[in-house]
């Protein structure tokens, strides 16, 4: 199976950024989960529901919000947005069946509890080119 999503973001409704898995270090990534719970709220304002989709030149967003959280993963836009959205969803899917809703609730603002989340979702992810590297030079 193709793996759909390059870059992964979990976001609790306050904006804390749970877990992050990106290419690069481009931008901080509490700084990413402000912005992007600021743009949901405001599209919530909006319209019923919030985002669930945006583009910014070759990268397609995809937003899922259930219980309180927020999942942000970005793939090419060459990429069908129904495909990615499930694979988003089995993502969700995992993160709820790993940490217990009270995990969840009593959740302190330490965000190494979710550091092992990666393993659990390596195969919906794109390798990184500095992997692929590393196992050449």
């Amino acid at each position: 199976m193709a793996k759909l999503i390059q870059d992964i973001w979990i976001l609790r409704d306050s904006g804390i950024v749970v877990f992050h898995r990106v290419f690069g270090n481009h931008l901080d990534a509490q700084l990413f989960g402000g912005l992007m719970t600021t743009l949901n709220l405001f599209a919530e304002e909006l319209s019923s529901g919030g985002l669930s989709n945006f583009e910014l030149s070759n990268k397609r967003f995809s937003i899922i919000k259930k219980n309180r959280y927020l999942f942000i993963a970005n793939s090419s836009k060459d990429k069908k947005v129904k495909k990615v959205h499930q694979e988003i969803e089995t993502i969700v899917q995992k993160f709820f069946d790993k940490y217990s809703e009270e995990e969840l609730n009593d959740f302190s603002g330490n965000i190494n509890v979710f550091s092992s989340f990666e393993k659990e979702i390596e195969g919906s992810l794109e390798e990184t080119i500095r992997r692929f590297q590393k196992a050449f030079w």
